[in-house]
C-alpha cells in the first residue's frame, strides 16, 4: 500500500492494539461472544485504511454510486439483489476479486482514493437475505464513515431510516448522505427532498447532516459538472483524505472501543443494580423470617403462660385438697368409714383424687393447647405465605433483552423460577413441616389427615406430642403420690408425703413448660431454617454475581482509563 505510515503513529496503533486485546479479553470473560467477534473484527482491522461503509436500500444505486466515485465499472450492478455479496474495494497494483466465503469478497484496483480509503458495498438494508443483514451490520463497528445512499426521489423509506437508528444508536457512527439518481428529478423537487433528509437526519440526532445529491450516470459519462460528484470529492479531500485519513482511523477505532466500553458499563450498571435489588430481596427473607419467628416465638410464650397457670391451678387445687385430706383427723375418719364402704376409703380416696388430676389436666390443657396452637399454626403459615409472596414478587433489573449480559440475566431468571417452582413444592408437602427429631410423633397420630397441605399439619403434630406431655406428668406425680402415700399409717409422715408432692409438681411443671415452650420454639426454628434452604441456590448465585461484577469492574476501570489517555494522545495529533 502506498500510504505512508510515520513512526509515532505506528506506535500509536501497537498501543491501540494492546488495549483492544485487553478489551476483547474482558468480552470473553463476560461471556458475551458477539460483541467478543465485534471487538476482535475491530482489532483485526486496526492497521486497515480508513474504511468508507456504503448502505441503503435495495435499488438505491449504490453499486453505481461507488462504480463512479472511483471512476471504474468495479461493483457489479445486479438485477436480482439476492445475488448480491458486501464487496469489500482495496487498493491493489493490479485488478483481482479474492473470494472470502459466499457473502464477501474483496476488489483489489488500482484507483486513487483507495490509497487512503477502502470502501464497502453491502447489500440494501431491506434485502430478504438475514445473512447480508447480519454481515452488513458486521461491518459497522469497524467502519470509519457510513456513507448513507438514498434513491433522490424517495429518500424516506422506513427501513432505510430504521437502520440508521442502529448506527446511530448503536455505534454513534459519522454518516454522511447521498441522494443518487438526481438526473431523474427536477431541481425544485430535489431541494425539497434535500431538505427534508436533513430535517429528518437532524430529528434522528445527526449534528449538521452533510447531504450530498448526484448522478453516477452523468459522472460515468463525464458529464462532472452536472453530476454533484465534485463537491463530494472536495468533502472527502477536506475532511478525510491528504494525510488526515490514517489518525483519524485510530481516533474511529478509539471511540467505537469507547463506545464497546460504555455498553459494558452499562451492562455492568444493570447487573449491579440487579445484585442490590437481589440482596435487598435476600435481606428482606431473612427480616421476614426473623421477624416471623420473633412473633412465633411471643405466641409461644403466651401459650406456655396459660398452659403453665392452668396447671398451676389444678395441681394447685389438688395440692391442698390432699394436704387437708392427709390430716390424722381425716384418715382416721376414712380408715373409720372405709369399713362400711372401701370408696370413702382413704385408697378410695386417692383413686378419685388421681382421675380427677388426670382428667382435669388433660380437659384444661388440651383447650388451651388447641387455641394456642391454631394461633401458632397462622403464625407458622403465615411466615411462609409471605416468603412465597415475596419470591414471586421478586424485581427484575436485568432483563433477557439486555444488549451484554442477557446470559446473566437469563441464568437468573432460572435460578428464579427454579426457586419459586421448588418454594410451592415445599409448602405442599407435609413432611417439610414434620420434625421427628424435636417433636417425634404420637404412635396413634397419623399426617395423612393433613394431605395436601403442609401447614395444617403442624398444628396437629403439635397439639399430638404435647397432650402426651401432660401424660407423662400427671403419671408421674400420681405415681409419686401413690409410693409415698402407700407407707403412710398416720399422719406424721404428712409433711414428708406433702413436700414430695410438691417436688414432683414442680418437675412436672418445668417439663411441661420444656415441652411447650422450649420443643416448640426449637421446631418453628427448624421451619424457618428449612424455609431458608430454599435459597440455597439464589445465594450461591449472589456469591458468584459480587464476586464476577468486581472483578468485571477493575478490568473495565483499568480499560478505559487507557482508552481516554488514549483520545487525549490522538486529539493532540489531530489537533497539529
Amino acid at each position: 500500500m502506498a500510504e505512508f505510515i510515520s513512526e509515532e503513529l505506528r506506535n500509536l496503533r501497537v498501543q491501540m492494539d494492546e488495549i483492544i486485546k485487553d478489551l476483547h479479553r474482558m468480552t470473553v470473560d463476560i461471556g458475551n461472544e458477539p460483541l467478543a467477534d465485534t471487538v476482535s473484527d475491530l482489532r483485526n482491522r486496526i492497521n486497515e485504511p480508513f474504511m468508507f461503509v456504503v448502505v441503503g436500500e435495495v435499488k438505491a444505486g449504490k453499486s453505481s454510486f461507488v462504480n463512479a466515485l472511483l471512476g471504474k465499472d468495479v461493483c457489479k450492478v445486479a438485477p436480482d439483489p439476492c445475488t448480491d455479496t458486501i464487496q469489500q474495494i482495496l487498493y491493489g497494483d493490479k485488478q483481482e476479486t479474492l473470494s472470502v466465503n459466499e457473502y464477501l469478497r474483496k476488489i483489489f484496483i488500482d484507483a486513487e482514493i483507495l490509497k487512503e480509503v477502502a470502501i464497502v458495498d453491502t447489500p440494501g438494508t431491506n434485502t430478504i437475505s438475514e445473512h447480508h443483514q447480519e454481515i452488513t451490520e458486521g461491518f459497522i463497528p469497524a467502519s470509519d464513515l457510513i456513507v448513507f445512499v438514498f434513491e433522490a426521489k424517495n429518500p424516506y423509506r422506513q427501513s432505510a431510516w430504521d437502520f440508521l437508528d442502529f448506527i446511530r444508536d448503536e455505534w454513534r457512527k459519522k454518516v454522511i448522505f447521498v441522494l443518487q439518481q438526481k438526473d431523474l428529478m427536477e431541481p425544485d423537487d430535489l431541494v425539497v427532498n434535500e431538505q427534508g433528509v436533513e430535517k429528518y437526519a437532524t430529528k434522528k440526532g445527526v449534528n449538521q447532516p452533510k447531504v450530498f445529491s448526484v448522478s453516477a450516470k452523468q459522472e460515468m459519462k463525464g458529464d462532472s459538472d452536472n453530476s454533484g460528484y465534485p463537491v463530494l470529492r472536495n468533502y472527502i479531500s477536506d475532511n478525510i483524505t491528504g494525510g488526515k485519513a490514517p489518525v483519524l482511523k485510530l481516533e474511529n477505532n478509539i471511540d467505537t472501543s469507547i463506545n464497546i466500553s460504555d455498553k459494558i458499563k452499562d451492562g455492568l450498571d444493570k447487573r449491579e443494580a440487579q445484585l442490590m435489588s437481589d440482596r435487598e430481596f435476600r435481606k428482606d427473607v431473612i427480616h421476614t423470617l426473623n421477624k416471623q419467628e420473633s412473633k412465633s416465638n411471643y405466641q409461644v410464650d403466651v401459650l406456655t403462660e396459660n398452659i403453665l397457670g392452668t396447671y398451676d391451678r389444678v395441681t394447685g387445687e389438688i395440692e391442698t385438697e390432699l394436704g387437708e385430706g392427709l390430716g390424722f383427723f381425716s384418715l382416721f375418719r376414712r380408715s373409720f368409714v372405709s369399713i362400711f364402704s372401701k370408696k370413702d376409703s382413704p385408697k378410695g380416696w386417692l383413686n378419685d383424687l388421681s382421675y380427677r388430676l388426670e382428667h382435669e389436666l388433660k380437659d384444661q390443657l388440651t383447650e388451651k393447647l388447641n387455641v394456642g396452637v391454631n394461633d401458632l399454626t397462622d403464625s407458622i403459615s403465615q411466615m411462609v405465605k409471605m416468603i412465597d409472596l415475596k419470591i414471586k414478587s421478586n424485581r427484575t433489573v436485568l432483563s433477557n433483552s439486555d444488549e451484554v449480559f442477557s446470559h446473566i440475566a437469563e441464568r437468573r431468571h432460572s435460578v428464579i423460577e427454579e426457586l419459586r417452582e421448588t418454594f410451592t413444592k415445599f409448602m405442599n408437602r407435609s413432611e417439610n413441616f414434620e420434625d421427628e427429631e424435636v417433636l417425634p410423633s404420637d404412635e396413634n397420630f397419623s399426617p395423612n389427615i393433613a394431605t395436601g397441605s403442609g401447614l395444617a399439619v403442624i398444628g396437629v403434630v403439635i397439639a399430638a406430642v404435647t397432650h402426651g406431655s401432660v401424660f407423662d406428668i400427671t403419671g408421674g406425680i400420681l405415681t409419686t403420690i401413690g409410693v409415698l402415700f402407700a407407707g403412710i399409717t398416720v399422719g406424721i409422715k404428712r409433711k414428708k408425703v406433702m413436700s414430695g408432692v410438691r417436688n414432683e409438681i414442680e418437675r412436672g411443671r418445668r417439663k411441661l413448660e420444656s415441652e411447650v415452650s422450649d420443643r416448640l420454639k426449637l421446631y418453628v426454628s427448624h421451619v424457618k431454617e428449612k424455609v431458608d434452604g430454599n435459597f440455597k441456590d439464589f445465594d450461591l448465585m449472589l456469591e458468584h454475581e459480587e464476586e464476577q461484577i468486581r472483578k468485571i469492574g477493575v478490568d473495565h476501570r483499568q480499560i478505559n482509563q487507557k482508552l481516554e489517555g488514549m483520545k487525549s494522545t490522538i486529539q493532540k495529533e489531530l489537533s497539529k
